[in-house]
């Protein structure tokens, strides 16, 4: 139900247009006065104002209703505001219109035109943040399939789907390059808000001090960089899904803003006192061990507690060697298309090559094996050869459970990490990049597990 916030010194007049309001569906609230009124407007969520010009102090000017339009320009409070006064004075209208009234109205006022702007300027606020919406991101997301066969994975797929016919808060596990963010498309696929957006962001590639203005937007002139407004991702998922991928790695004081927001759905754009609302359903991600890092009051256990209401673990590629060759297909087509290179295939010695393989990096190694070897290539049959197995960073010989024992997913992130590093001669960016983490997230990391990339023996 829209909101209206009544702001007149005369009660009768309160009283009429709240009972006009109400009978068409509208939810009233009244205050006597400008400053009753900003304290509202600053603790709760109004859709429109009605705003008396003239009070007890003046009662011709219409100076403390421009007084208050002002005040609503500097706190960068965006509601849409209708004025009225008892006084016909054109010059009131337009200095109210130059500090962003949307519409006039004369008071005594017929009630159906009163009711008429009134639902009209809240429909166009609406339409206006919805259009805002719609450009930050320019189409929802793409549907992809996912390709598995083993019983593991079907399992999973099972319960994500069941999962995704409720609104519950996902926590997706496992190691770097299982797939987490796809299965987060997957979840969002097969929910009621398919037809919305689904907005990802790498919540360990967010700068600490650019943190609020990315989740939750700023209003322009918040900072000295803020040339415009911008909508937050909070505000863009709104009847989607938000994917908080990374998730462990955000640092204390800023996991007590995101648990507000999954609390009580509220926030503030940076710049702004006002107080909105989101219902973005939240699904995050992470390779870390949260529980381990609460017991190192690393993370928040209240938080976890709110990303977990469920929980699903995508097991690693050596874990479920049914998809390696389904996966190795499909991506060998997808990378063919790509470079104009269709119709590729891989021998028989290529397939047994990649069963043995570790593929520590799971699906991520894969598909950038695939591609490198798709590009490199000079035959349409790939060999062994043409994988380059035996240079990649994961290989430790043909028996995986060998040389990769059972370990903890902080064990394998860190082996992964000095692994990657010491295949790149210590270039940790290249090493980063080709893990699939932004520079932050990878220092994060190093600085977490104590690695000094000049010190890793050869």
């Amino acid at each position: 139900m829209n909101k209206v916030l009544i702001v007149d010194d005369q009660l009768d007049v309160r009283m009429s247009a709240s009972i006009a309001l109400s009978n068409h569906g509208f939810s009233c609230i009244e205050a006597d006065s400008p400053l009753q009124a900003m304290q509202i407007v600053t603790s709760e969520k109004v859709d429109l104002i009605l705003l008396d010009m003239n009070y007890s102090s003046d009662t011709t000017s219409g100076q403390e209703g421009l007084t208050f339009l002002q005040q609503l320009q500097r706190k960068n409070i965006s509601i849409p505001v209708v004025v009225m006064t008892a006084w016909a004075s054109i010059d009131i209208a337009v200095q109210a219109m130059q500090l962003n009234a949307v519409d006039f109205i004369e008071k005594p006022w017929k009630n159906t035109r009163l009711v008429a702007i009134v639902k009209q300027q809240i429909d166009s606020a609406k339409l206006h943040k919805e259009n805002a919406r719609y450009s930050a991101l320019s189409r929802p997301s793409s549907k992809q399939e996912y390709f598995a066969k083993s019983p593991v994975m079907l399992e999973l797929l099972a319960k994500a789907k069941r999962a995704a016919q409720t609104d519950a808060n996902i926590l997706l596990t496992g190691e770097n390059g299982t797939g987490k963010s796809l299965l987060a498309n997957y979840i969002h696929e097969h929910s009621s808000r398919a037809d919305n957006r689904f907005v990802s962001v790498n919540m360990g590639a967010i700068p600490e001090s650019l943190f609020e203005s990315e989740l939750f937007g700023h209003k322009k002139g918040a900072f000295t960089d803020a040339k415009e407004n911008r909508l937050g991702r909070f505000d863009i998922a709104s009847d989607g899904t938000l994917f908080l991928d990374e998730i462990g790695t955000l640092g204390g004081n800023l996991q007590s803003k995101v648990l507000r927001v999954l609390e009580t759905g509220e926030y503030e754009v940076v710049g702004s006192s006002q107080t909105e609302k989101t219902n973005a359903r939240i699904i995050s991600a992470t390779n870390a061990n949260l529980e381990k890092m609460i017991a190192d009051e690393h993370f928040r256990r209240d938080l976890f507690f709110r990303l977990n209401t469920i929980e699903l673990h995508i097991p690693p590629l050596r874990e479920r060697p049914e998809d390696i060759t389904l996966l190795a297909e499909h991506l060998l087509d997808k990378h063919a298309a790509k470079y104009n290179r269709s119709g590729m295939t891989l021998s028989s010695a290529a397939h047994a090559a990649i069963l043995q393989h570790p593929w520590v990096g799971n699906v991520r190694e894969l598909s950038h094996s695939i591609e490198r070897a798709v590009i490199m290539s000079e035959h349409q049959v790939l060999d062994v050869n043409a994988l380059s197995l035996n240079g990649n960073i994961s290989n430790h010989g043909t028996n995986p459970q060998q040389n990769w024992p059972l370990m903890t997913l902080e064990e394998s992130e860190k082996r992964a990490l000095i692994t990657a590093i010491k295949h790149f001669q210590g270039n940790v960016i290249e090493a980063g990049d080709y893990l699939g983490m932004s520079k932050s997230a990878i220092y994060r990391r190093l600085e977490k597990f104590a690695i000094d990339p000049k010190n890793l023996e050869s």
